[in-house]
Parts: C-alpha cells; structure tokens; sequence
C-alpha cells in the first residue's frame, strides 16, 4: 500500500502513532528514493520531538532491517555472540574481548566501524597493524570466524541500508539526539547481522554520547527490548566514561593496550570491563561448558585467538606498530590528588592530534593520541607528567593544548564525584 509522504509527516508532527504500514512504507520508499530528503528531514524531526511507542520503535528496526540482507551464521557448530558499545573515549574493548570471547567458546561475528569526532573506531585502530584488511566478503568472514573463532570486520553496503541513508540525514538536520532513533539504528545493524545473543555497552559521562546515567537507561531499555522482540538474547551494561577508560587514547597506542591486555597486564580498569563483558556475552549465548575468561587471559589462549583472528584478515600480529614522530607532555602543576579527568576534552585533544576525523572520509594517524600516566584517585607530584600527546606534525599540539584546558583537577585529597565503572545492568 503506498501513502503520500506528507499523511505520515502530519500524523507524527501532530503527535500520532505511526501504523505499521506507514512505517513499512516511508522506510522502504526513502531507501529506493521515492521520499526526498526534505520529507524525511521533517518526519525525523517530528520523531525527535514527539517520540515513539515500543511498538512504533521495533516496526522502524524492522523495516531497516527488510531494507537489506540478513546474515546467517547457522551453519557455524557453536554459538554467536556480539557486543556492540556506543562509543567513548579509549573504549578499546572489542579489540581483546573478541578473542578472549572465543577462546571461552563462543564464535563472535562482530562488525565494527570507524570512529567519527571524539570517538574511536575499532576499524582504525585495527588498521594500524599493518597488512589488517577491515572489508571481507561474506565467504571471509565465516573462515576467519572459522580459522580463529572470531572476525572484526566492517559492515557490507548491503546491511541496513536504510540507516546508512538516515544516519547521514540525522547528522545534517539535528536529529542525531532521538533515542529511538539511536537505538533502531544500533539494532536494526546488530539485529541483521546474525548473532544470535548480544551485549551493550551502553556509555554514560562527558566522553559519551548519552551524559546522564537516566538517558543511558532509556536506551539500554529500549535496545533490549529490540532485541527481544526480535528473538536476539540481549542484555546492557550502564559503564562509566566520565574519565578515558585505560591509559591509551588513539589508534596504535590503543592497540597496544590491548595486546598488554591479552597478555595477562594492562590498567585495571580495561581488564575488568572486559572480562566483565566476556562472562555476560558467555551467559548470553548459553556457551556450554564455557571456559573462565580470567583463565584463557592468564594461560595464553586468548592471545593465541587474537593472532589468528590478526593474522587471519592478513595483518602481522609481530609487526611494530606506527609511532607518531613529535611528542609533548602535559605536567601537574602541583601536587596532590587527580581528582577529575574528562573523557570528552581528552578525546577532542587526541582528534585534533590526527586520532580522529570531522568528516568520515578524512584519513586518521594511526600514530597519534595521548598516552595518560596518571588516572583519577592517583597520587601526583608537582611537575611529574599527566599525559603524554603524540602528534605527527607539531601544529597540532597548540589546539589539542587548549581543547586540555580545564580538563583535569588536582585537590588535597581524593573526592569521589566518579561513577563506578560499571554502574547498572539492563535486561529484558
């Protein structure tokens, strides 16, 4: 059934509830072009304003999702889960929670992508191995999945189309802030992607995209409710990005971070989120006999998955990784305790480094970033370096100097004011 354009825009700008035909409708007919842009300009800013019911929000996931393909893993002997974040600031998570997931048991289809702004990608810190390949076939992806139990790739151009479509409508007409908006677009990829469980890291703080712990929640409710409508197992965890998470912010360093992780070490904040996450997506997936994910960082398995799944998109797990040539650090002024460290003003820094881009096809330095040497609650001495910000060329340390301004504060003694690193957990 066809409907004119202007019939959907005024039920929803009038504050009505959108049928499931009108829906199934204005998706599919934006997707072929037969909505312009202007019209779909107005009806997301009606949405933003006036909302979606739960109904409302799973026929618009939906009708993404019939917009293209779906993936099916069912020929796979084990069974699939995926983590999805919603971004921050040295959020490096997926790249040892990948492997460490499939050294426990499960095989994790996960399609990743790059970083936009104050936030990293996990495709572009991959991309720093050298030799790493981000786009496989279909045919790939199941024998990496295959070879080393996971594949960390980027989305196919037919997976959702419809949101691709939108998303870059919503970042040009301020409709980008609409939780279900947000959420439809997260799920309706995750959703056509395959998995059969799925766990959210849904961030909260300065660094994220959602700042309050309340807004988080609605969206973690309302994706898991997506998710169960739609037969996929899907759980959320609310987690802190009020400060960086680690000590490495940009491509490369992420990536070492990372390896440290994998090898037993790291900061003690990344191991417990992602030893966390892997116990969750184990549970989700109902992975019999699942190996403790504790165990397979301590005995060496989980670096073993990782230099397969490395080597298996031909990058070298061995190869040195770029290095940014020029380096400045950022010093406490005086002694005392880090009390506060913004997640937001550290990730700008490092985007005006060359860690990040403006617009998605601007290039990134694999190189830059900034590396911290202390975190909140650390003691530190007058003069001791805070932060070390890598850059290839020197220009741009004035402007990520200054997006630093006001960005840490160092008191007498430690004040809490943090939120802990994982603060709630959603299920449906």
């Amino acid at each position: 059934m066809g409907f004119d354009a202007i019939e959907v825009i005024t039920t929803k700008r009038d504050g009505g509830e959108l049928s499931t035909a009108h829906i199934d409708w204005v998706v599919a007919a934006y997707t072929r072009g037969e909505v312009a842009d202007e019209q779909m300009s107005a009806l997301l800013m009606a949405i933003l304003l006036n909302g979606m019911n739960r109904r409302e929000i799973a026929d618009w996931t939906q009708a993404m999702i019939r917009s293209g393909e779906r993936m099916d893993w069912s020929a796979l002997d084990r069974p699939t889960a995926d983590k999805h974040s919603t971004g921050g600031v040295g959020d490096k998570i997926t790249l040892p929670l990948a492997p460490l997931v499939a050294a426990c048991g499960a095989y994790i289809p996960q399609l990743s992508g790059r970083g936009l702004g104050h936030t990293g990608g996990t495709l572009d810190k991959l991309e720093s191995i050298p030799g790493w390949r981000a786009s496989l076939s279909n045919a790939e992806m199941l024998h990496v999945i295959r070879t080393a139990g996971a594949v960390v790739c980027a989305a196919g151009s037919g997976l959702a189309p419809a949101d691709k479509k939108l998303y870059a409508l919503r970042d040009v007409t301020g409709t980008v802030e609409s939780i279900p908006l947000i959420a439809s677009s997260i799920m309706s990829k995750k959703i056509a992607e395959g998995t059969g469980s799925l766990v959210l890291d849904v961030k909260v703080g300065s660094g994220a995209f959602m700042k309050t712990v309340e807004n988080a929640r609605e969206l973690a409710e309302t994706m898991v409710a997506l998710g169960a409508d739609a037969g996929v197992r899907t759980v959320a965890l609310l987690t802190a990005m009020d400060r960086p998470l680690g000590k490495a912010v940009g491509n490369a360093l992420e990536v070492a971070e990372a390896v440290e992780v994998l090898a037993g070490g790291g900061p003690s904040d990344v191991v417990e989120l992602t030893v966390r996450l892997a116990r969750e997506m184990l549970e989700a997936a109902g992975v019999p006999d699942a190996r403790d994910p504790e165990e397979a960082l301590k005995d060496g398995s989980a670096m073993d998955a990782w230099r397969r799944m490395i080597s298996a998109q031909g990058g070298d797990p061995d190869a040195v990784l770029p290095r940014a040539a020029e380096f400045v650090e950022v010093t406490a002024p005086e002694s005392g305790v880090l009390a506060t460290l913004d997640a937001l003003k550290v990730g700008v820094a490092a985007w005006r480094l060359g860690a990040g881009r403006a617009r998605k096809e601007d290039p990134v330095s694999a190189g830059a970033g900034i590396t911290l040497h202390a975190k909140p609650g650390d003691l530190v001495r007058s003069g001791m370096p805070l932060m070390t910000l890598h850059a290839d060329e020197t220009s741009r340390f004035a402007r990520a100097l200054q997006a630093l301004e006001g960005a840490f504060e160092i008191r007498p003694s430690s004040g809490s004011g943090l939120l802990p690193l994982i603060i709630d957990r959603v299920t449906a």
